[in-house]
């Protein structure tokens, strides 16, 4: 953990790449996180011009496993995940127990399991609410280790 304007602040697996390449970090939802390397314009030409990757490594990843894991999740979120395709990733929401919106969220087909990218700010919440309303159902694993794109 690092110290930036009086914050304890955690890592991800990028920080050493990014601090080798000269960015510029600061706090975002509890993490160091690149703000800049260049400058604006720079950055805006060379994506324009090229690609840009952006680290989201602070960004919850949970990997759901069980015979219907996808039967589970559907009992909080307003998507079909039973018919998506293996390797398709579908935009949803996360919904209270009045259908409210809890969090937005991205799951992704694995083959024998569904890929969840929950929202930093909200990550420990939404984990809980799977534990507490899918986790008799499925197998809940998280990964705090890994960086995204």
């Amino acid at each position: 953990m690092n110290d930036i304007q009086g914050q304890d602040l955690e890592q991800t697996p990028l920080y050493a790449l990014h601090r080798e390449r000269g960015a510029r970090m600061v706090p975002v939802a509890g993490y160091e996180m690149p703000v800049r390397y260049q400058g604006i314009i720079a950055e805006h030409l060379h994506t324009r011009e090229n690609a840009a990757l952006f680290d989201v490594s602070h960004m919850g990843q949970v990997i759901l496993r069980g015979e219907d894991v996808a039967a589970a999740l559907e009992t909080l979120v307003p998507g079909d995940f039973q018919e998506l395709p293996v390797g398709k990733t579908r935009y949803t929401v996360l919904t209270n127990d009045r259908g409210g919106i809890i969090d937005d969220l991205m799951v992704t087909h694995g083959g024998d399991h569904l890929f969840v990218v929950l929202n930093a700010s909200r990550k420990e919440k939404d984990r809980a609410h799977f534990e507490a309303h899918i986790g008799g159902r499925c197998k809940i694993e998280v990964l705090s280790d890994r960086a995204l794109l």
